[in-house]
């Protein structure tokens, strides 16, 4: 015959269980986390959403830093997805959208001018809205997949997709505007509007949400960043993301230069712009060749050997003898000095020096020419490995020092922080 403790330990285990769900909180989420590949034929930074209601559709889009708004080929959403429809003129959506000019021609739907910021090439888009799926974590759980019911994009045509990488639908947007994706995200979820961006050169990682973005290793990255304010224009916002340059320093040693050399660009206003559009830091043509004479100059002070520069490149030097640590080569120091001597963007070797070859590595600056829009653009292989958290409400962007010197990079937060099961849920 049972005892009676057998008899009472089913019931006894149901009503764990019960109590163990009952207890158990519900996912609120505190951040998106996409995943960021580099894609090395055309040194362009490429993530992916979901489209569509069911079945979903994987999306790959180019990450813009400078996008007002993100857009996607219109053809490849048609057939993606029937969850979409365009948006009325005179709506708040396209109000939100600041697109209001394009309903004064009997127009009944509201259109956007995407651009290919590769080719520069503008076409007339209609303002678009469909669900779009992104991964999220509340700051512990990984693996979930959340939606965003009313995600804003324009459509574009195909033409527009010239120059992009291949297999991919279009750009996502994340400049300061009300419809890119940190706003739309913040609206959808009640995050602060604030992104980071952590690029690699392989497998990098963007945030949009709440910080700290996890309670993993390193997760203290964004609650130790160097803090400057984004510059400007007569109280108006510039399209993309610019800091004040106040002067180079070249292993410790101040550059001769105008100081408004680096304020001002071809427009008059704003000065150095960050961007994920461009391979490489450009210099306007007299402050580059500033730079790169005072960078040759500490270079051979450290025995370094000029040889014949590899395009694009203007400065090359032989690898052979020079010493790599985990930070990189072992070359000259640059300091970005921003708001203050005590405020330091620093680029070490991992970030100046590019290897061409077994025996040769070479500047990653490049001349930008005497008509340079802006008269220094900081590009993506300087932003490599550094951790990058723009926050648009209080339009200050925090930085790390490189990684590199905590001995991790932007590919281990990657593989700490994107889901490695999917769960579902609605927002």
């Amino acid at each position: 015959m049972a005892s009676v403790a057998q008899l009472l330990l089913p019931s006894i285990l149901i009503c764990f269980v019960a109590i163990s769900f009952a207890q158990k909180e519900p996912f609120l989420p505190n951040s998106v986390i996409l995943p960021v590949t580099k894609d090395l034929s055309r040194f362009q930074y490429v993530t992916q959403i979901y489209i569509g209601d069911q079945p979903q559709a994987p999306t790959k889009l180019v990450i813009d830093l400078s996008g007002s708004f993100s857009w996607m080929d219109s053809a490849f959403t048609s057939l993606s997805s029937a969850s979409q429809h365009p948006i009325n003129c005179f709506s708040l959506q396209c109000s939100m959208a600041k697109a209001a000019t394009s309903c004064t021609s009997g127009n009944k739907t509201c259109t956007l001018q995407p651009e290919n910021p590769i080719t520069r090439i503008v076409t007339r888009g209609d303002l678009t809205e469909d669900i779009i799926s992104v991964s999220v974590t509340d700051g512990i759980e990984t693996g979930s997949l959340a939606s965003i019911s009313h995600f804003l994009f324009s459509s574009a045509p195909e033409l527009l997709l010239k120059g992009l990488s291949n297999g991919v639908k279009g750009v996502l947007g994340l400049g300061n505007t009300r419809i890119s994706l940190p706003s739309q995200v913040a609206n959808t979820f009640g995050f602060q509007r604030k992104f980071s961006l952590c690029l690699s050169s392989s497998n990098g990682v963007l945030f949009s949400g709440q910080s700290p973005y996890m309670s993993l290793p390193h997760s203290e990255i964004s609650k130790s960043l160097i803090q400057t304010p984004f510059v400007f224009r007569d109280g108006n916002k510039l399209k993309g993301y610019y800091i004040s340059v106040k002067s180079i320093k070249i292993n410790g040693k101040k550059m001769v230069i105008n100081e408004s050399s680096l304020l001002v660009n071809q427009e008059g206003v704003g000065g150095t712009k960050i961007s994920t559009m461009v391979p490489y830091s450009t210099m306007e043509s007299t402050l580059y060749h500033t730079f790169i004479e005072a960078y040759i100059k500490a270079a051979i002070a450290l025995n370094m050997t000029m040889v014949s520069p590899v395009a694009p490149f203007g400065v090359c030097f032989s690898s052979e003898g020079v010493d790599t640590k985990r930070v990189g080569p072992n070359v000259p120091i640059i300091d970005l000095v921003l708001q203050s001597e005590m405020v330091k963007w620093r680029i070490l070797g991992r970030n100046s020096m590019v290897q061409v070859s077994d025996k040769v590595m070479c500047l990653g600056f490049l001349d930008g020419g005497l008509n340079s829009k802006a008269s220094f653009l900081i590009g993506g292989y300087q932003l490599e490995d550094n951790f990058l958290e723009f926050n648009l409400e209080t339009s200050m962007l925090g930085f790390s020092s490189p990684l590199l010197m905590g001995e991790t990079t932007c590919s281990n937060l990657r593989l700490q922080h994107m889901p490695r099961e999917t769960r579902h849920y609605d927002f």
